[in-house]
């Protein structure tokens, strides 16, 4: 469900010393819509990611909503940022993490037990969180995720450790999410997920935005009359 623009990033750019991880990534994000983050390892999407959230400070650039700059110690009231490799309550049980922050947030416990039925997690309720697997404990993440209430949830990497079976059930209970009006925004390395499950995208090179759009539009703009996002990408990088 789109219903117009949620944000605008502009010119957000991030140096260490001489090297910018991030140069002017200027994009907007839409209210409803699944937008795709699409860039190799070292492309600078997790450095985006960080900067739009407000946890990595940007060097330049801001974050606009309606006609407003967002300060970043403001993000989180609009945004949900779910980094890549996050850990958080190791020793505590599946269980116990997914009821704790259903009632951070207020989550109806209908909604919890939603979440749960979807990512099958009921059967991890009595592992704790550093004894899951890699996959296992990515599914646990996605359901913290959306278990919060901001406009817009970023993940990064959300399929990571997931097998095939798992990305498709995850891609279905994300676009189910998404179909209720909320905005996510996904950092994708795999170019076939991305084209899976992505409204538009936003394409990153070397820390700069190639290009932003659906893929009819992308393949527009690189000349394209026929192509994948892998074949998009490559024209216009």
């Amino acid at each position: 469900m789109l219903s117009g623009d949620l944000l605008h990033v502009l010119d957000l750019s991030k140096r260490y010393g001489a090297y910018w991880a991030l140069q002017g990534a200027t994009f907007t994000v839409r209210a409803g819509e699944i937008l795709g983050l699409i860039g190799p390892n070292g492309s600078g999407k997790t450095t985006l990611f960080g900067c739009m959230a407000g946890v990595t400070p940007a060097t330049s650039g801001s974050v606009v909503a309606g006609s407003q700059s967002i300060e970043p110690e403001r993000r989180k009231e609009l945004l949900y940022f779910l980094p890549e490799g996050v850990h958080p309550w190791p020793r505590q049980s599946v269980e116990w993490v997914l009821r704790f922050v259903a009632g951070l947030h207020g989550a109806r416990a209908r909604q919890r037990d939603d979440v749960v039925a979807a990512l099958a997690l009921e059967p991890l309720f009595g592992a704790r969180l550093h004894e899951l697997s890699k996959g296992e404990h990515r599914r646990v993440m996605l359901a913290v995720g959306l278990l919060t209430p901001q406009p817009l949830l970023m993940l990064d990497e959300p399929f990571d450790g997931l097998d095939l079976r798992q990305t498709r059930d995850a891609m279905r209970v994300l676009r189910d999410h998404a179909s209720t009006g909320r905005t996510l925004f996904l950092s994708i390395h795999q170019l076939t997920d991305a084209a899976r499950i992505c409204d538009r995208l936003v394409l990153l090179s070397g820390g700069r935005i190639a290009g932003e759009g659906t893929l009819d539009e992308l393949r527009t703009n690189a000349k394209l009359a026929e192509g994948g996002v892998e074949e998009v990408f490559l024209a216009l990088t």
